[in-house]
């Protein structure tokens, strides 16, 4: 796997940040990355908030695992359909692969994640996240800097983003 650093990697901290110290419940990383996975990590252990990663991108899942520890679970997935989304979580992460599934998963997520953060939301349809907005209630979109990252609820008020 050819992988190229740049700072547009790193444009969700801020919201993840924001989100994980706002939340009540659980995290979810929906996709592993070399900045996501240590910043929530370190973030859900010092909140002492148990977080899952689903990876399906073998190199991804290596640098993840890395990570595993009794509050941080690592998840090889072969079909995103298979995630637990029924269980409250009080943060979802989404930042995987193919990136088609980006908007399918907000969805999937929207009645049991208290806020979700998607990644990569300037061109929403080439994540298909122009299907998932109106399914949500709240909607805010942190265009700071690109790429653009948006969080989305039903249950929270997001104006305080």
């Amino acid at each position: 796997m050819d992988i190229k650093y740049t700072k547009g990697w790193t444009t969700h901290m801020p919201m993840l940040i924001k989100t994980v110290q706002m939340c009540k419940g659980d995290v979810v990383e929906v996709g592993g990355g070399i900045f996501s996975t240590p910043l929530l990590h370190w973030l859900c252990k010092d909140l002492k908030k148990n977080l899952i990663t689903y990876e399906n991108e073998p190199t991804f899942y290596k640098m993840a695992h890395e990570f595993q520890s009794p509050l941080h679970r690592i998840r090889w997935i072969d079909n995103w359909d298979d995630m637990d989304f029924v269980t409250h979580r009080g943060v979802v992460f989404i930042d995987h692969h193919p990136s088609e599934r980006r908007g399918i998963d907000a969805i999937n997520f929207m009645m049991s994640a208290d806020y979700i953060v998607l990644h990569d939301s300037e061109k929403p349809e080439k994540h298909s996240y122009d299907k998932a907005w109106g399914y949500f209630k709240y909607i805010y979109h942190w265009k700071d800097c690109k790429p653009y990252t948006s969080v989305v609820s039903n249950f929270k008020d997001l104006s305080n983003l």
